[in-house]
């Protein structure tokens, strides 16, 4: 990722209004990038968009949904992007189980609306697909999934995610890559970071609680994921798009973005940890619906070190402190937006494993 690549490079951004979304809307216009964001309203109230004002640095902001196409389609094309950051979904694995055609709509025929809606546009480059670690056909094995493992889903969430990949590679092959344009997938862990509201999520859930002072049920506290600070995987879209421009043959499919092996925790480690940094809450297990969730999940990264020299920065103690550090300042009625602005440039003069 080089600070140059970025300066004047006009980007559009589906789910500017989201948590990953406005940290990277943030993190572009750090670096120079004329960002022009497409999405819903912010989804949750309080949210890291108003917290932030991600807004006041963007050259274009249009809320639609990705279903409505001639907008998308009119949106991305009056930017006249060169890079695409495809962010926009429906992202929760319970709210996915309740509402499962809203979840395939958004994530499936909704990436497709956007890939069309590229093909309309020639100025397009590249694009950057944002899926999921849990687009795998998961067999709880205890070594790292790689890229070219098979895909698949026994939820509606992890299932649509699956699709995505397909229809992006389809358009890829199909339509893309013979006009010119580089297009990839990035599949990254659990994230946390500060200016996380989401429902059903174990952090936000433990500041909920901290903050109403409650006490925290919890449905798989033996579950292992790959946790990472939302930075990570945000630095490895930013280098990816970088490659895509420079190297497309090289960098035109599918990379994983997780952390290191130390980076694995169970939701109980998460859960004590926080409770020594920030005070304790008191939670309990509760029988776990019968719902599908899975219950060891883990990433290979070594294409992505070895080939965009990309690789985690924080460990998951310094990551699990930054968000506790934003929730504090949060709670104590700072500026937002600088603090977040700090916590970037902290990461990017980090230097890793």
């Amino acid at each position: 990722m080089r600070a140059q690549f970025w300066q004047g490079k006009t980007v559009f951004l589906t789910g500017h209004t989201g948590f990953k979304g406005g940290w990277l809307s943030l993190w572009l216009q750090e670096l120079g990038a004329k960002v022009h964001g497409y999405a819903l309203a912010p989804s949750t109230n309080p949210s890291l968009f108003e917290a932030a004002r991600v807004g006041e640095g963007l050259a274009g902001h249009r809320i639609g949904n990705l279903l409505d196409g001639e907008l998308l389609k009119s949106s991305l094309v009056a930017a006249k992007p060169e890079i695409v950051f495809h962010l926009a979904a429906q992202p929760l694995v319970r709210y996915a189980y309740d509402q499962p055609i809203e979840t395939y709509a958004t994530n499936v025929l909704g990436t497709a609306q956007l890939l069309e809606a590229v093909r309309a546009s020639p100025h397009v480059r590249a694009v950057v697909s944002v899926t999921t670690d849990k687009c795998y056909d998961n067999k709880e094995w205890v070594w790292g999934y790689r890229e070219n493992d098979a895909l698949g889903g026994r939820d509606p969430y992890s299932s649509s995610k699956a699709c995505a990949e397909l229809v992006t590679a389809a358009y890829r092959d199909s339509f893309l890559a013979p006009a010119g344009v580089a297009v990839a997938t990035a599949r990254a862990g659990n994230v946390v970071g500060g200016g996380d509201w989401s429902a059903d999520r174990l952090v936000p859930d433990f500041f909920r609680a901290l903050d109403a002072g409650q006490s925290l049920q919890i449905r798989y506290p033996g579950a292992t994921r790959p946790w990472q600070h939302v930075l990570e995987p945000l630095a490895g879209y930013l280098a990816l798009a970088e490659k895509l421009v420079e190297e497309p043959k090289l960098a035109a499919q599918a990379w994983n973005f997780g952390p290191e092996e130390e980076g694995s925790k169970t939701v109980r480690w998460i859960l004590d940890y926080l409770s020594g940094r920030i005070g304790g809450v008191s939670w309990s297990a509760v029988e776990a619906p019968d719902r599908h969730e899975a219950g060891l999940l883990k990433l290979d990264i070594s294409k992505a070190r070895e080939h965009l020299g990309w690789k985690p920065r924080w460990d998951l103690a310094t990551a699990l402190n930054q968000t506790v550090a934003w929730h504090r300042a949060w709670r104590n009625g700072e500026d937002m937006r600088r603090i977040s602005s700090g916590q970037i440039e902290a990461y990017q003069q980090s230097v890793g494993a």
